[in-house]
């Protein structure tokens, strides 16, 4: 793996791994880093040149506070531009780009603004709005994301800890831990307004600008985004689009179904897993 080591790449921990012709870039989400990619890192290294990073909200960026902008990242237009600004550094073109949770619709921003950038984009998890309104149904309501919001802003740690249990297949308690981890190194002063932004966003008009080939995918039993939302997806994606479903529980598939999500990414860039 060769870590990189000029501007924002720095910054952002990116290293690339691997020495295939097309290049995957690996996207976090709320809370996470790039360790939670680690599962399914040595198998695509195999075949692709893969990017992995650090989001500037990742407790495991060592300049937090001078890289999150409460700002510029109170909406996921700043870190589209935060993703675009990462892969031209990188002179990184027309990628598979992985996206998991928040960091897919990141990715739909990014490639209306640079279509250049992505030959593909595969949505993990992924939502345009987390909030029930008429119509649509996105898991939440008003209710529920001011309790959420409460939680963190009362007792981060305490709230990390039950959140993690929530989202991540309990069955797998190391993997549990192990993003219970990652959401306790995020401060405070981050993780607060970032949760607002999460939680609150609506980026539903942005998919039917989507022209880039998108697969949408989703476990069966996710107590953060509904099946629905992978249906409402496919059907407002303005480009050509499918839905893989992955028999399985909570958030994090790459943690606890790892095997699976190999298989769905194998059948569509085209590689076999062992």
């Amino acid at each position: 793996m060769v870590v990189l080591e000029n501007g924002l790449s720095t910054l952002l921990n990116a290293k690339l791994a691997g020495s295939g012709v097309e290049t995957v870039v690996l996207a976090h989400g709320f809370g996470g880093d790039q360790t939670v990619w680690n599962k399914i890192l040595p198998l695509l290294s195999q075949y692709f040149r893969v990017l992995v990073f650090d989001w500037c909200f990742s407790g495991a960026v060592k300049e937090q506070e001078g890289l999150f902008d409460p700002v510029k990242h109170s909406s996921y237009e700043g870190f589209a531009c935060d993703l675009i600004a990462l892969l031209d550094e990188l002179d990184l073109g027309s990628t598979v780009f992985v996206g998991h949770s928040m960091s897919g619709m990141i990715g739909c921003i990014a490639s209306v603004k640079r279509p250049d950038l992505f030959k593909r984009l595969m949505l993990l998890g992924a939502s345009p709005r987390y909030l029930n309104t008429d119509g649509y149904e996105g898991g939440f309501g008003t209710a529920q994301i001011d309790q959420i919001i409460s939680s963190i802003e009362s007792d981060y740690h305490r709230w990390a800890t039950n959140f993690a249990s929530l989202v991540v297949d309990p069955r797998d308690a190391p993997s549990v831990e192990m993003f219970a981890k990652c959401l306790r190194r995020m401060r405070l002063e981050v993780a607060l307004p970032l949760a607002r932004t999460v939680f609150l966003c609506d980026h539903r008009e942005v998919l039917e600008k989507v022209t880039t080939p998108c697969t949408i995918i989703q476990t069966t039993n996710d107590i953060i985004v509904p099946n629905s939302v992978a249906h409402y997806m496919h059907d407002k994606i303005q480009g050509k689009s499918m839905v893989e479903m992955i028999e399985a529980n909570g958030h994090f598939p790459q943690l606890t179904a790892h095997h699976q999500l190999l298989d769905v990414l194998g059948g569509i860039l085209g590689f076999e897993c062992d």
